[in-house]
């Protein structure tokens, strides 16, 4: 494995990170956002400033109109995009979309491509991928799965509750698991202003950094033709492999940038701010968490290069994208909340980013399955998936 950046990447990653600093960051405190996160207008408008620098999508293949990155090249991109909260929205590599547009990628038709794909790797419409229900349905034991896809001619009528769904406010389609009545899970395609779709509210959450929240969905009957099945009949848990395993990652890489914006601002705080005749930095106690978080910062990286170099040589890498996700989550959270503690009172007010950031990326240990679920997975993994007596 050689992390070295080629010339074409590095000049890539110092464009990013102009874009960001420039243009971005100075529309953070923007009053076009609320509790819910970013207004479609200013969605829009980010849109826009980054098709204009050549960076919307970029992921995305270049058939798509994206610049067609590898999973190490979007590490380094992801990163640098992070570092705002809405650069992951400028550049349209933001969750659920981006993980969304990786899906139809590989498994979408070309009909259901040019309807739903395109639109939305041009930034043009959003999505939502509607698979978490309130309790007894599924939350992290996907087998739990309650909402049902009833054949009923050449359609499918879909029955059921959904929450937690990241973007549903505004979205212009969405992705709904369902199970058939052959008990295997389905994905299907669905626009969202059509009836038997209804938003009945938007969750309060910690985090207010997707545009159109986090939203409760009731489906029902809700007629999709069999045509907008995405993939095959019956394979959606497989599909949701497909989707996950690099969505994880994404996450790391995104919030990965937002930690080290949160360190940045503590390095700053501290190398000015003085307590007892010397500046902050100069006291262990501070010192000693601005070096536990660069290694926490380096040890998240090179997690998640290795697992997208593993990922860019063909291997599914459910196991390393499971590891990555817990120690990234985990270790990118330490750096956040140490940040906090070194700037005291200006930690947990709005006088940085960093209240917000702290905020934003709690949900982050919980998003893509628990640290604990991911543990209890890998530990089935290592043991040979037999049950510990």
């Amino acid at each position: 494995m050689d992390f070295s950046l080629t010339p074409k990447l590095e000049a890539l990653r110092d464009r990013t990170r102009a874009f960001i600093l420039e243009q971005v960051i100075p529309l953070e405190k923007d009053p076009r956002q609320n509790e819910h996160g970013p207004s479609e207008e200013l969605r829009k408008d980010l849109i826009e400033l980054a098709r204009k620098e050549g960076l919307l999508t970029p992921h995305a293949s270049i058939e798509m109109g994206g610049l067609g990155l590898s999973h190490v090249e979007k590490a380094v991109i992801f990163e640098e995009a992070g570092y705002s909260c809405l650069g992951p929205i400028a550049m349209n590599i933001h969750a659920p979309d981006e993980g969304n547009i990786h899906l139809m990628e590989e498994v979408a038709t070309p009909e259901q491509k040019e309807r739903w794909l395109k639109p939305l790797a041009q930034g043009k419409i959003r999505s939502c991928f509607a698979m978490t229900e309130p309790a007894p349905g599924a939350g992290s034991d996907p087998s739990m799965l309650a909402t049902t896809a009833i054949k009923d001619g050449d359609d499918y009528l879909i029955n059921g509750r959904k929450w937690f769904i990241t973007g549903a406010e505004g979205a212009d389609f969405v992705i709904i698991m369902a199970l058939g009545e052959d008990g295997t899970a389905t994905m299907f395609l669905s626009d969202m202003n059509v009836p038997g779709i209804e938003l009945v509210r938007n969750m309060d959450a910690m985090d207010s950094c997707f545009t159109g929240g986090h939203g409760v969905l009731q489906f029902t009957n809700l007629r999709v033709p069999a045509k907008n099945i995405l993939g095959e009949f019956g394979k959606g848990f497989k599909y949701a492999q497909v989707r996950l395993a690099p969505a994880r990652l994404t996450h790391c890489m995104r919030w990965l940038g937002q930690a080290r914006r949160a360190q940045d601002i503590a390095i700053a705080y501290a190398q000015q701010r003085e307590a007892f005749g010397k500046i902050l930095g100069a006291h262990e106690g501070v010192g000693f968490m601005l070096a536990d978080n660069d290694m926490d910062l380096q040890t998240s990286r090179l997690h998640i290069l290795q697992t997208a170099w593993l990922l860019d040589q063909g291997q599914r890498c459910n196991y390393e994208s499971s590891r990555a996700k817990v120690v990234c989550s985990e270790a990118e959270w330490r750096v956040v909340d140490r940040c906090v503690q070194i700037l005291g009172g200006q930690g947990v007010t709005g006088e940085t980013a960093l209240m917000k950031i702290f905020k934003d990326m709690r949900g982050f240990r919980i998003y893509d399955g628990p640290s604990e679920v991911h543990r209890w997975s890998m530990a089935r993994k290592l043991i040979g998936n037999k049950e510990s007596k």
